[in-house]
């Protein structure tokens, strides 16, 4: 039998995927200090649209996510809607992006950028 364990779960999950393209935009960029930001706002056709930005400053209230040299920053506003999401990003026939997985979402769009709770 083994010993108690913790399971501590992330503000936000971060793919592969998302991380190689947020690093390959650093190098194009030549910017170490470029974050990717993760944001909630009203809107959309179900209610809430995701937004994301690059930036290379961070807020005080913020939450960082990093991983493989790759930070994430969600708002403190955001965060109670996006905790336990997960982030992505891919190509397809209608173009490339970042898209989330949010599993506090009760319902999402046909595209995947907006949501309700």
């Amino acid at each position: 039998m083994s010993g108690i364990q913790t399971y501590i779960p992330t503000a936000l999950e971060v793919t592969d995927r998302a991380v190689e393209k947020v690093q390959s935009l650093k190098t194009e960029e030549e910017n170490d200090d470029l974050k990717l930001r993760v944001y909630v706002t009203g809107g959309g056709c179900s209610g809430f649209q995701y937004g994301f930005s690059f930036e290379d400053t961070m807020a005080e209230d913020d939450t960082l996510v990093s991983r493989d040299g790759v930070t994430v920053l969600v708002d403190s506003l955001s965060f109670q809607y996006l905790a336990g999401s997960t982030v992505d990003y891919e190509v397809g026939l209608m173009g490339s992006r970042f898209l989330i997985t949010n599993p506090n979402a009760s319902t999402t769009c046909g595209c995947g950028a907006s949501f309700s709770i």
